[in-house]
C-alpha cells in the first residue's frame, strides 16, 4: 500500500468516525508471529468513538473532534483488567495522523512504541533498572496496525448507553483478579471482555459457541454473534470496515480461526490427531463444518461501510479535501 493510498484510507476512516453518532465497534485482529501460530484465534478489542481515556484506566466522554479510544484486556497489564488508549495511538503508536508512516520496519515500530510509552504509558510500563525499554504486554496496546490486519464490526449505541458504560467501568475495580493463564484463556480472555461490553449494550447479543469453540469465547465468535444479532434485528444500524496492516519487514498477519477451525486447518495438529485418535479428529472436523465456518473477510464485504464512508467513496476525487499537500486517492472498497 502506497503512502498516499494509506493516507486516503485513514482520512476516510477518521472522517467517518468524527461524523458518526455513538457507536461501538469490535476490532477483530488477526494473529501474528510465533504465538499466533500456536494460538491462531487472534485478539478482540472494543473501539468506542464517543468514549475517551482521561487516563489509561479512567474513561470520560470525548470532546468535539476527539476520535475515541480502544479498550482491551490482556493477561498482564500492570495488574489492571483493561486499558484504554486513543484510537490513533492504538493503531499506529503516534499522536496524530500526519505522523503515521506508510512503511515501517521492526526497528522503526519499536522506536515509535517506546516513544509513546515514555510520553503516555510510563506509569504502566516504567523503564527498566538501567533505563531500558521494559518487557511485557504493554507493547500490544500501541501500534497494532503494524503487526496485523484488523476487521471492524460497528453497531449503533446511544449517548446515554455510552455514559452508563463510562460510569460502570470507572466505578468497578479495574484490577486483575488472581487467575492463572488457563483461567484467563478459558473464561476471562480478551473476547470475554468484548462479550461483556456488547452484552451491556445489547443483552444476550453475544454468546460463546459451545460446539465450534468448545465453550471458549473467541474473537471470531464475538464477531459472528454480532452479525447474527443484527440479522435478527435489521432495524439496527450496522457497518463494517477493514484496517490494513502497515507494510514493512514484518510478515503479514495470519488468518483468524476459531478453536475447532484451528485444529482442522493446521496440519501440525490435525495429522497427529488423525493418526492417534481418528474418531476424535473426525468429530472435530464435523464440529467445524457444522458451526465454525464464519469468515470475517466475507462478512466485511457483505455488510456495507457506514453511510459516511459510503458517501465519501462515491464522491469524485476532486471533492475530497486535501490533507496537507497529499493527494487522496479514491478508495474503492474495504
Amino acid at each position: 500500500m502506497t503512502r498516499n493510498k494509506l493516507w486516503g484510507f485513514l482520512f476516510l476512516f477518521v472522517v467517518a468516525v468524527v461524523r458518526a453518532r455513538a457507536d461501538a465497534a469490535l476490532l477483530l485482529e488477526e494473529p501474528y508471529g510465533g504465538f499466533g501460530e500456536v494460538n491462531p484465534t487472534g485478539h478482540a478489542a472494543i473501539y468506542l468513538p464517543r468514549v475517551c481515556a482521561a487516563q489509561p484506566t479512567v474513561l470520560r466522554k470525548c470532546s468535539p473532534g476527539e476520535l475515541g479510544s480502544v479498550i482491551s484486556r490482556y493477561y498482564k497489564l500492570a495488574g489492571h483488567d483493561w486499558i484504554a488508549v486513543p484510537l490513533v495511538a492504538y493503531l499506529y503508536s503516534v499522536e496524530n495522523l500526519e505522523q503515521v508512516p506508510g512503511f515501517a520496519n521492526v526497528e522503526a515500530v519499536s522506536d515509535l512504541r517506546d516513544r509513546y510509552r515514555r510520553n503516555h504509558l510510563e506509569a504502566l510500563a516504567p523503564d527498566g533498572p538501567h533505563g531500558e525499554e521494559p518487557g511485557g504486554e504493554w507493547s500490544l496496546l500501541v501500534g497494532e496496525a503494524y503487526d496485523r490486519k484488523i476487521y471492524g464490526f460497528q453497531i449503533e449505541t446511544s449517548e446515554q448507553q455510552d455514559e452508563e458504560l463510562i460510569r460502570m467501568l470507572n466505578e468497578q475495580p479495574n484490577l486483575r483478579s488472581r487467575r492463572n493463564l488457563a483461567n484467563f484463556m478459558f473464561s476471562h480472555n480478551c473476547a470475554d471482555f468484548a462479550r461483556g461490553i456488547f452484552n451491556f449494550y445489547y443483552p444476550h447479543s453475544v454468546h460463546r459457541n459451545l460446539v465450534a469453540d468448545v465453550g471458549i469465547t473467541t474473537p471470531k465468535q464475538v464477531a459472528n454473534s454480532l452479525v447474527q444479532y443484527v440479522r435478527r434485528h435489521p432495524n439496527l444500524r450496522f457497518s463494517t470496515f477493514l484496517i490494513p496492516q502497515i507494510p514493512g519487514s514484518r510478515r503479514p498477519s495470519q488468518r483468524v480461526n476459531g478453536v475447532t477451525e484451528a485444529l482442522v486447518r493446521s496440519k501440525k495438529y490435525v495429522v497427529p490427531l488423525a493418526v492417534l485418535h481418528p474418531f476424535f479428529a473426525g468429530s472435530v472436523a464435523l464440529l467445524y463444518l457444522g458451526e465454525g465456518r464464519f469468515s470475517p473477510s466475507r462478512e466485511v464485504k457483505r455488510f456495507p461501510a457506514s453511510r459516511e464512508i459510503a458517501a465519501l467513496l462515491d464522491s469524485p476525487q476532486e471533492n475530497l479535501p486535501a490533507a496537507g499537500q497529499r493527494e487522496l486517492p479514491k478508495i474503492e472498497s474495504f
